[in-house]
């Protein structure tokens, strides 16, 4: 599927001079066969974070959805290569922190955070093949915070307990296709129905009718100085956080029933939000902003995760067939050669690197994030965050179905 990714010639084109416009150490794809980018940065990953933990900010196992969205980006890269390294190294993290009775170390239910089922997404396919009960353990574990998750009284998850009343999009990305696999495996219909809703509501309350575009939060309450008065919305259009529930959608897919009254509906956001996507893409480069319908404002910058994340997102709508390919094959093949023109550089050992990417953000808190344009353009940046990392993969392998 594959052909193997020779070192010597990768070191190679390290050394070609890249153009001075473009933050990549190679010019275009030309230099190397763009199909083969999801193995060259599943085996950047491995090389240079042999311990997954060490590639965020935690120095010893820990329960995180970040190391969630790398390690399912690997059982991806498994599942299309046949190559066990991807799968030994996404369990070898799962089994640093589920313990041989089930119990997940560091993971707190008490505290009723969404960003904890991310990593629970694994679990499935780990239980499916060894059939080792441990793993059940902690999926009923995750399955229950949800069960007991506070929610809006139109019909959603709060994002975490100590965020009452709101919906982030963040959220629909670590916990919906989490919930609709487990409902589903384990006959949970009115669970079903709910992640539904979910989804439906969240597209409500965030989706401006003027761009199509969605608003990072929303708070039912009203009660949050980032918050509208009258709609209750966050101020901006945060890329990633865009990108979180776009990939959410068509993951959620992948287990939602299609006899299911909401699949169409579904449907229907995918393709709402996928116009709006389109709209937005930067012109000269194909990729997307932080901060996504300002453009040419000042301090706005292209974004790693972002643009990875609705490369995804339009890539896997198109070969799933949720978009029609005659129309959305362009703006989605442009979206991931833009990534690799762009954002993507291939370093002197061989390795790649996304640059830059928006390392955190969030609303509420202390100290306080106001959700302005100018919080979201100042968050830090760092490359190879495994938030642009783990969707980049997941890109590369939707890319390579779309056009082999």
């Amino acid at each position: 599927m594959y052909r193997s990714i020779i070192l010597i010639s990768i070191l190679t084109l390290a050394c070609v001079s890249r153009n001075r416009s473009q933050p990549s150490d190679h010019s275009s794809d030309e230099k190397v066969n763009i199909q083969d980018y999801a193995v060259m940065m599943g085996n950047t990953v491995l090389e240079k974070y042999p311990d997954l933990w060490s590639m965020d900010k935690y120095h010893s196992p820990h329960w995180a959805y970040t190391y969630g969205v790398v390690c399912s980006a690997m059982l991806d890269l498994w599942k299309y290569t046949d190559d066990q390294k991807y799968y030994n190294y996404a369990k070898a993290y799962i089994d640093s922190l589920v313990d041989e009775n089930g119990q997940i170390k560091t993971y707190k239910k008490k505290d009723y955070n969404l960003d904890k089922i991310n990593s629970g997404k694994l679990l499935f396919t780990f239980y499916e093949i060894t059939g080792d009960q441990r793993y059940k353990t902690a999926m009923d574990t995750l399955w229950q915070q949800l069960r007991e998750q506070p929610r809006t009284e139109i019909g959603g998850f709060w994002h975490k307990k100590i965020y009452p009343h709101q919906m982030w999009l963040d959220g629909l990305y670590m916990a919906g296709p989490f919930y609709c696999r487990y409902a589903v495996l384990f006959n949970k219909k009115e669970s079903i129905d709910e992640v539904v809703r979910w989804f439906i509501n969240t597209e409500k309350v965030t989706r401006d009718p003027e761009t199509g575009l969605l608003y990072h939060g929303w708070d039912e309450s009203r009660a949050q100085k980032w918050a509208d008065p009258e709609t209750g919305r966050s101020q901006n259009f945060w890329g990633r956080g865009m990108g979180w529930y776009a990939m959410a959608l068509v993951d959620l897919l992948d287990y939602l029933p299609q006899d299911h009254p909401g699949y169409y509906e579904i449907t229907g956001i995918i393709s709402r939000l996928a116009e709006a996507v389109v709209r937005y893409q930067d012109d000269g480069t194909g990729v997307w902003y932080q901060v996504v319908d300002q453009g040419g404002r000042e301090g706005n910058f292209l974004e790693g995760s972002v643009s990875a994340m609705f490369s995804y997102f339009l890539l896997k709508a198109v070969n799933k067939g949720y978009l029609d390919r005659e129309i959305y094959f362009r703006p989605s093949e442009k979206a991931f050669r833009g990534m690799i023109t762009n954002l993507v550089k291939i370093k002197e050992d061989g390795s790649l690197n996304i640059t830059p990417v928006c390392a955190v953000a969030g609303l509420g808190g202390d100290p306080y994030r106001d959700g302005s344009y100018d919080y979201y353009i100042h968050e830090m940046q760092r490359d190879n965050d495994p938030k642009a990392v783990g969707p980049f993969i997941m890109a590369a392998i939707q890319f390579d179905k779309l056009t082999r």
